[in-house]
């Protein structure tokens, strides 16, 4: 139990590795505030999932990229669990589409920005004042950060390479006060997101040419996010982490 009596909010928390997030932190005794968007159901299902095996986790709808529904997201997990927050996993983001820069409109760009960047930096400042020494935050950047991304994915890849210069400046910001900030770098991941964007053909031939021969799982991500917030990793904080099978090295 490795996260016992800590309270924990993961963003986009109801689906995919933000699901499998909320459940192994619940599993190592968090309580967990299961965030979603547009996702009602499936974050129900987390959150069904968590208390058939014991623990404790709501689920509460907010856009993150909105400011006010953030702050009502905070206080929905304040009247749960409590008056701080230890743990917070911005899993929140997006590619939205693939388009070339021809195809691309400003707002679309800040669209993409604001999923993957500006979500980020709402949860953060909104929860910080309610975090105690100890406290951990996860952000989730990705491999397209490192290598600029795929076909028509170049929106996506700057803001993921954004989020990765805000893990290490708040990093720097905040562990004065005992809060460590890190990132997580996930390559290709069996997920919807895969499903939606990538096609099977180039998911097949990633999977070959990765020295792992395979695609990762959620679980993996999750086992890796876990330890980030754990004190096991008590003196890491500004590190952004790949997790691809080694298809790419940083």
């Amino acid at each position: 139990m490795k996260l016992k009596n800590k309270v924990a909010i993961v963003t986009g928390g109801g689906r995919d590795i933000g699901r499998a997030v909320s459940q192994r932190l619940a599993a190592e005794g968090a309580a967990v505030v299961v965030n979603y968007c547009n996702g009602a159901d499936s974050a129900a299902q987390t959150v069904e999932a968590i208390l058939a095996a014991g623990g404790r986790a709501i689920a509460h709808r907010a856009d993150m990229t909105n400011a006010a529904d953030v702050e009502a997201l905070v206080k929905a997990a304040t009247a749960a669990f409590g008056g701080q927050i230890d743990l917070l996993v911005n899993v929140t983001g997006g590619l939205v589409a693939r388009k070339l820069l021809a195809d691309m409109d400003a707002d679309f760009f800040s669209h993409v920005m604001d999923l993957n960047v500006k979500s980020a930096f709402l949860a953060t400042r909104t929860v910080v004042p309610l975090m105690p020494r100890g406290g951990a935050i996860v952000n989730f950047s990705s491999q397209a950060g490192r290598d600029g991304g795929g076909f028509g994915a170049s929106a996506y890849a700057t803001a993921k390479g954004a989020v990765m210069t805000f893990t290490r400046a708040m990093a720097k910001e905040l562990g004065p006060s005992g809060i460590r900030v890190n990132a997580v770098c996930p390559g290709m991941i069996s997920t919807s997101f895969h499903d939606t964007f990538t096609k099977a053909e180039v998911r097949t031939n990633v999977a070959a040419s990765t020295p792992l021969r395979r695609e990762g799982e959620a679980q993996e991500v999750a086992d890796l996010v876990t330890y980030l917030l754990s004190d096991q990793a008590a003196f890491i904080t500004g590190a952004c982490i790949d997790i691809n099978g080694g298809t790419f090295f940083s």
